[in-house]
């Protein structure tokens, strides 16, 4: 870990600094990383535990992920050259920013793999979980994730819950408030973990894009998963998700960790009806857990920014505007609420220069990027197929 988090990976010795905005709101850095999102927080460790524990044991692995945007890159650039580790990435076909796609597609690295596709991000995280269902294909191929279903990765985000708010406190008798922009529950699932460790937090704000399946839940006791056509294409297309694969893990806690009613739950009800809803006791729960939520559109995305720019002298990319919108909703006296970033602006340029008239910065090492030679695989929604191209080329 001590050769992970460092000021030459992230940046800044504080590796997660935070800024204040305003008064009582403040902004956690995430972004620091190689791929510019909070991704890289988990994503650098795995690469190196992979690496050693591979090495250790004499073994390979193939590595099989789904992402909207961030995932995908933050897992390459962490395992590009990595001893015994491939890496087999698919992601929604033309629905990721230019920047987003050219930091997946422009690697080169023989062990990289990026498949596109011709779906939305549910139907690639949907692939993956049929792949790692089929057992037998598993072992022989040795498959492993690191998707937000894979538990070391919400481990190593529970750490930056804890750097957050020993910065914005003095005391240990202080409470804090997170904001999370959420599309696949890893992130704020990994501080609703911090929260049943003891980190004395008073709110969990979910804030969601118009992919709004999990502000629906918290608001109604509703979980309804959307299909494709419903998936709406958005600004902050790293939340353009309608099944939220950690969401699960939340549910069976609140339920008192009932195997049975969760599994009834997702299970039989989604698989019957495309939706469930917990009973006015079950519902009751989800405030003892400190969760709130709220949602934002393209309509607040450019103003948000505008406004974080101007009034607080910060730009902030889409996703993490969706979660200050939010975070304004719910703030309490005398309690800090952190704001948890997802990307630097660079990733999401067409719409700064919508809300600011110009480009975002980008470190110079990104210069270019968009116009660099591209390597991936188009392909349809088709489990075997990414099951015979993964044979192929394992």
């Amino acid at each position: 870990m001590s050769q992970t988090y460092t000021e030459q990976v992230f940046g800044t010795r504080e590796i997660v600094p935070l800024k204040k905005l305003e008064d009582g709101l403040y902004l956690e850095a995430l972004s620091n990383g190689p791929t510019l999102a909070f991704k890289d927080m988990a994503m650098q460790l795995l690469g190196a535990l992979f690496e050693y524990e591979l090495g250790r044991r004499r073994q390979t692995l193939n590595i099989l992920g789904a992402t909207s945007g961030d995932t995908g890159s933050a897992a390459e650039y962490a395992m590009r050259g990595k001893k015994g580790v491939n890496v087999f990435m698919l992601s929604p076909y033309g629905r990721m920013s230019p920047f987003q796609q050219a930091q997946m597609f422009s690697l080169q690295d023989a062990n990289i793999h990026n498949i596109a596709i011709e779906g939305v991000f549910d139907d690639c995280q949907d692939i993956v979980k049929a792949v790692s269902n089929d057992l037998e294909f598993k072992r022989r191929w040795k498959i492993g994730t690191v998707n937000s279903i894979n538990w070391a990765r919400l481990l190593a985000q529970v750490v930056y819950y804890f750097a957050g708010y020993f910065q914005a406190t003095k005391t240990n008798d202080e409470r804090v408030s997170f904001s999370v922009p959420s599309g696949n529950f890893g992130n704020i699932c990994a501080g609703h973990v911090a929260r049943m460790m003891g980190l004395p937090i008073q709110r969990l704000v979910l804030a969601t894009n118009e992919n709004n399946v999990l502000d629906e839940f918290f608001r109604t006791g509703t979980y309804r998963v959307r299909g494709g056509a419903e998936t709406y294409e958005t600004s902050s297309p790293s939340m353009d998700i309608s099944k939220a694969s950690n969401f699960e893990r939340f549910v069976f806690d609140l339920l008192g960790r009932d195997a049975a009613r969760t599994k009834a739950l997702f299970a039989d009800e989604i698989a019957k009806k495309g939706s469930f809803t917990l009973t006015p006791a079950e519902f009751a729960r989800v405030a003892e857990y400190g969760f709130v939520s709220g949602s934002s559109t393209h309509a607040h995305r450019p103003a948000t920014i505008r406004d974080t720019a101007q009034r607080c002298g910060t730009v902030i990319d889409t996703h993490t505007a969706d979660g200050v919108k939010v975070a304004r909703e719910y703030r309490d006296a005398g309690v800090p609420m952190i704001v948890l970033e997802t990307a630097l602006p660079a990733k999401f340029s067409a719409t700064i220069v919508e809300a600011l008239g110009r480009e975002p910065g980008r470190p110079a090492a990104l210069q270019g990027i968009e116009q660099l030679p591209k390597r991936f695989k188009v392909m349809p929604v088709d489990v075997q197929a990414v099951k015979d191209f993964i044979a192929q080329n394992a």
